[in-house]
């Protein structure tokens, strides 16, 4: 594992005693969940990124349990996209709750928790997102503001000796090519470790590439860069009549959870 050094700011007392307090308030209410995010980031590679909200993933059937059980606590919740986030909150921090991506795509299935890990976040012990499920979701996250490649990039340093890989080209399905991509990226960022993706994985999904070039391409105009980023591809719907990914039978969002999504972009800056 790459040497846990790298640190970004400091934890405010006052954000970690409200983390902790909310991990125990799940955990005594028996409510699955697994922590992601910056403290899974940390977890994995050592990387110390201090940041004002904790990641937590519950199946979207428990999000209800989460809800009273906090609220009876006094935290206040809002189901904020109800396809796939909730927040609780304090004046110095906020947990999001999460059951899903923002495209609709990565949702918290059992497999998450089957494949979870133990370990300690904030001195607590807790279970972990797999790396295989935090790369699968990062992978999509492109945005202008925000692009997950670099996590990916080191998630793969510290973990692609231990990846369970052919559960990681399961999870990506049809979308094997954003997978590709990310391979071939890393072993442009570390050449000298360019091995640890196995020989086999890049086969497979260089063959496929090759099959798929000897195949005409598909006569319907899908843009699946709206799986990527929820704003920077929106002129390719919008107005040069490509269909939105999102709202195929490939995709699991509805009309109205993209509006939802889509004017959710100003407030996020």
């Amino acid at each position: 594992m790459p040497p846990s050094d790298q640190r970004q700011g400091e934890l405010d007392e006052r954000a970690r005693a409200f983390y902790l307090s909310t991990l125990t308030l799940l955990a005594d209410a028996h409510i699955p969940f697994l922590v992601g995010g910056a403290y899974a980031l940390n977890y994995y590679t050592g990387i110390a990124r201090h940041t004002k909200d904790l990641d937590v993933f519950v199946r979207r059937a428990h999000y209800g349990a989460v809800e009273i059980v906090l609220g009876a606590a006094g935290i206040a919740t809002e189901l904020t996209f109800p396809h796939w986030l909730g927040k609780a909150s304090c004046e110095h921090a906020s947990l999001d709750v999460i059951f899903s991506s923002g495209n609709g795509l990565a949702q918290v299935d059992e497999a998450w928790f089957e494949h979870a890990v133990l370990g300690t976040v904030l001195g607590a012990e807790a279970r972990i997102c797999p790396p295989e499920e935090m790369i699968w979701s990062k992978a999509f996250i492109t945005e202008r503001e925000r692009y997950d490649g670099a996590d990916i990039m080191h998630l793969l340093l510290a973990c692609a000796d231990r990846l369970d890989w052919p559960r990681l080209l399961a999870r990506f399905q049809g979308h094997w090519r954003v997978l590709l991509s990310y391979l071939g990226l890393f072993g442009f960022v570390y050449p000298s470790e360019r091995a640890h993706i196995p020989a086999w994985v890049m086969r497979d999904l260089i063959e496929r590439l090759a099959n798929e070039l000897r195949s005409p391409p598909p006569p319907r105009r899908v843009c699946q860069g709206t799986l990527l980023s929820r704003e920077q591809y929106l002129t390719d719907v919008g107005l040069w009549g490509f269909e939105d990914a999102r709202l195929t039978e490939a995709g699991s969002m509805t009309v109205e959870e993209v509006a939802h999504w889509t004017c959710a972009i100003e407030d996020s800056r």
